[in-house]
């Protein structure tokens, strides 16, 4: 029997740091369900489809095969074959992967893909609709969140320490907006499951949250 931990949350709640966390301390594997949705928005901006294009999108994501494999331990994110870390992680990806994952083919054939890596691990997976729509049967469903404020601020930071040159309202705005979009769509929209355990980061460490969703774990 594999043990199941869902967690879903708003943008910026640091959910992916959290969930690789408690998968290494756990011995847990983390499936970075946002990284699959990048790497499929990562695959239309490539093919020159912008975001307006819905049956394009609905077409063309039939072509690309993701999956998630560990190399020495980190977690790489294959696309047709080709490990696309290094490219995913942008503003523009961000920004298609939140557009194109409202698409109804899109959701279908990633679904199908985690529901898969679920029901032959143990595994911890990360998300707007995990504990929702992907593992609605999930072992322990947390919902991760933090003011808008300190969610924009650790972006921020993060961006800066990269050297990009960013703006902070305009990442507050973004968030929010990002927020309104993921939380209103038709299809899986982010909400908090009946059954989730509410946890607000936005005066904990990051440490303490992984330690308090560790011991609901246990």
């Amino acid at each position: 029997m594999s043990f199941n931990v869902a967690i879903d949350g708003p943008a910026g709640a640091g959910k992916s740091t959290i969930a690789k966390k408690i998968a290494k301390q756990m011995g847990y594997i983390y499936i970075d369900t946002g990284a699959m949705y990048r790497a499929m928005a990562l695959y239309f901006i490539q093919n020159g489809i912008n975001a307006e294009e819905s049956d394009k999108i609905s077409t063309k994501c039939k072509e690309a095969d993701i999956t998630i494999q560990y190399q020495e331990g980190e977690q790489i994110v294959l696309l047709n074959g080709k490990n696309v870390n290094g490219l995913i992680r942008t503003e523009e990806v961000g920004k298609m992967a939140s557009v194109s994952s409202v698409n109804k083919d899109v959701r279908e054939k990633l679904v199908d893909l985690q529901q898969k890596l679920a029901a032959t691990a143990n595994v911890i997976m990360d998300g707007r609709d995990i504990g929702t729509c992907v593992l609605p049967n999930a072992d322990v469903k947390i919902y991760l969140t933090a003011s808008s404020y300190i969610r924009a601020k650790r972006r921020y930071e993060e961006l800066m320490s990269k050297g990009e040159r960013v703006e902070f309202d305009m990442i507050e705005k973004d968030i929010i907006e990002r927020d309104h979009r993921d939380m209103t769509r038709e299809l899986s929209p982010l909400k908090q499951a009946e059954d989730a355990i509410l946890v607000d980061s936005s005066n904990m460490g990051i440490d303490e949250v992984v330690q308090k969703i560790i011991s609901l774990c246990k």
